[in-house]
Formats: structure tokens, C-alpha cells, sequence
């Protein structure tokens, strides 16, 4: 992998996937197959009906571990963006995410982000500029097709609370990688620092909330705390610090279509981890769903010049050294 080219031309230059942009695009989907364990983790080991204290746990923490290895504070303006961005990413996310795991079937609840693509591409080209082709909006429809085989299937079950939360979220995650890859990063912050301060941020905002919303923290047993780690490290510091890092790379296009690998690993986990069954038909939308991941990786031109914030060099983004992390 070429250490000197500027991180902006690493993808969506040209209509194919160079072999440096594939290797971004896999470490960049950990994050979102990372993400389909949430609904599995949430509901069978954690505290029942603490939405917003889960949603807490989960970010808090990760936020402060991430800012004490980085040691590193937004300047200027970036207090107010990475305000902005933590209540997109994470304040809000996190707590209508979690509303949405605790009120619906793993699988249903984390198929509607599936819906995310759409809203990417319809963000991008009102706040980046770019206009969407032809194929990516049929990719995002057939993406869009495949959640409602998946999620109508079983309407009349499902809690209408739990789908609107699921919407919102997946909302709120869409404006996110948008304005996270409009505004880039600071000259010389790397993406750990500036996960670490949308997690702090976003966790900040919950934390008033969680404690009005649903009172003191409940009794934590062994088995919820276990779930609470896994959320708040792998889940969410890790999973964060390399989807931000893959934001970076990728056009938001790009990353908003391996979005609906989460509710694939949700599904399948569902179905192979907690007996949850799958019908013809939901199996389909999955296919669909995926190939519609798969369609999104393999072309689209970024129409938007990249800001200097954006062009670090890719040995930013692929050095994996402490001294790379703090960065």
C-alpha cells in the first residue's frame, strides 16, 4: 500500500476499487459488523428497560480511555464541531439505538439502518456537493428494498416506538458521517483523538439525561458488567476509531453503504445465537441488503475537492503505533 499518497485520493477517485482502497474499506466494515453484536450483547446481558443508562456506558467510558491515550483537546472552532458531532454520532445515536434494542427483535431493530445509504447520499449532496449517480441511488433503493422485505414481514409485531427510534437513529448516524467527512479533522489530530472527543461529548449529553430520564444506576452483576466492557471497548472505542478512520478515506457515500452490514451480523446473530427465525422472504431482503454493500464500494467520483484537513498522508491512517494513535 502506497504510504505517500494524500489520504482525500485514497477512494472514490475513479470507478473501480484500487487495491488500497479495498484494504480500507475491509478494516472500515469491522466497525459496522462490530455494531450488528450490540442488539445480541444489549438484550441478553444487560439491566432490562436502561436504555439511556446503557447508551451512557457506552460511550462515556470509551471517550475518556480514548482521551487519556491520546491526550489531545479540540482548539477554536472544533469545540463547537465536535460538540455537534458527538450529539450526532453519539448523543443522540446511542440513546435511540438502545431504545430501539430493547423494544425490538435484534435482527428488526438493527435492519432499519439499513435504510441508512439513502440518507447519506441524499445528505452528501446537500452538504458536500456531490450528486448522486443513477447507480448509487438504485443501489440505495434496492438497500432501502431489502430493509422493508426484512422489517415488513413482521409488522404486526413489531413496536412502532422501537421502528421510529430505529429511524432516528439511523438519521442522526447519516448526518453524522456526512458532516464528519465535510469538516475533516484537524491538521495533525488523528482519528483516535477525534473519536475520543465525540464519545466524550456524546456522553456528556447523555449522562443528565439517563440520570432525570431513569434515576440512579441499577445493580450490575457480573454478566452485565462483562456486556458493559465489550460495549464500551471493542464495540465502541475500537469500532469508532476505525470507522472515523475509514470516514477519512472513503467518500461519505462509501461508508454509508456498509452501513447495512450491521443488521446482517444482527441478523445472523439473532438467528444463529438466540434461535430467532428467519422466513424466505427476510433472507432475501439480507441478500439484497448486502449486495447492495457490495454495489456501493465499486464506484462514485468525489465531486468535492478535499479540504487540507483531509489530506493527511495514508501512513496517518494505516500506522498503527502509539505515537500514530496520539496523533
Amino acid at each position: 500500500m502506497a504510504a505517500t499518497r494524500p489520504a482525500g485520493t485514497a477512494a472514490g477517485t475513479t470507478a473501480g476499487t484500487p487495491a488500497g482502497t479495498t484494504a480500507v474499506i475491509a478494516v472500515t466494515a469491522l466497525a459496522p459488523v462490530s455494531w450488528g453484536t450490540t442488539y445480541a450483547v444489549t438484550t441478553e446481558f444487560l439491566p432490562p428497560d436502561r436504555p439511556l443508562f446503557t447508551a451512557l456506558m457506552r460511550a462515556l467510558p470509551a471517550g475518556l480511555l480514548l482521551l487519556a491515550l491520546t491526550r489531545v483537546l479540540p482548539r477554536g472552532t472544533w469545540w463547537a464541531k465536535a460538540a455537534v458531532l458527538g450529539a450526532l454520532n453519539i448523543g443522540a445515536f446511542f440513546p435511540l439505538l438502545f431504545v430501539a434494542a430493547y423494544r425490538l427483535p435484534g435482527g428488526m431493530a438493527a435492519v432499519v439502518g439499513s435504510a441508512g445509504p439513502l440518507l447519506v447520499v441524499g445528505l452528501s449532496a446537500l452538504l458536500l456537493g456531490q450528486r448522486p449517480e443513477p447507480r448509487t441511488l438504485l443501489t440505495g433503493l434496492v438497500a432501502a428494498f431489502g430493509v422493508s422485505l426484512v422489517v415488513l414481514k413482521g409488522a404486526g409485531a413489531l413496536d412502532l416506538v422501537g421502528v421510529l427510534a430505529a429511524l432516528a437513529s439511523t438519521a442522526a448516524m447519516a448526518a453524522g458521517t456526512v458532516l464528519t467527512k465535510r469538516w475533516g479533522r484537524p491538521e495533525g489530530v488523528g482519528p483516535l483523538a477525534l473519536t475520543g472527543w465525540q464519545l466524550t461529548a456524546g456522553g456528556l449529553l447523555i449522562a443528565p439525561v439517563a440520570l432525570l430520564a431513569e434515576g440512579a444506576p441499577p445493580a450490575l452483576d457480573g454478566r452485565a458488567v462483562g456486556g458493559y466492557l465489550y460495549l464500551a471497548v471493542a464495540n465502541t472505542a475500537v469500532a469508532y476509531w476505525l470507522w472515523f478512520r475509514g470516514i477519512g478515506r472513503l467518500t461519505a457515500t462509501r461508508a454509508g453503504f456498509l452501513g447495512p452490514l450491521s443488521p446482517l451480523t444482527a441478523a445472523v446473530v439473532g438467528w444463529a445465537a438466540l434461535g430467532q427465525a428467519l422466513t424466505p422472504v427476510q433472507v432475501a431482503g439480507m441478500v439484497l441488503a448486502f449486495g447492495a454493500t457490495v454495489a456501493g464500494q465499486l464506484g462514485g467520483r468525489t465531486r468535492r475537492p478535499f479540504s487540507s484537513a483531509e489530506k493527511n498522508h495514508r501512513k496517518d491512517s494505516m500506522d498503527l503505533t502509539v505515537q500514530a494513535l496520539r496523533r
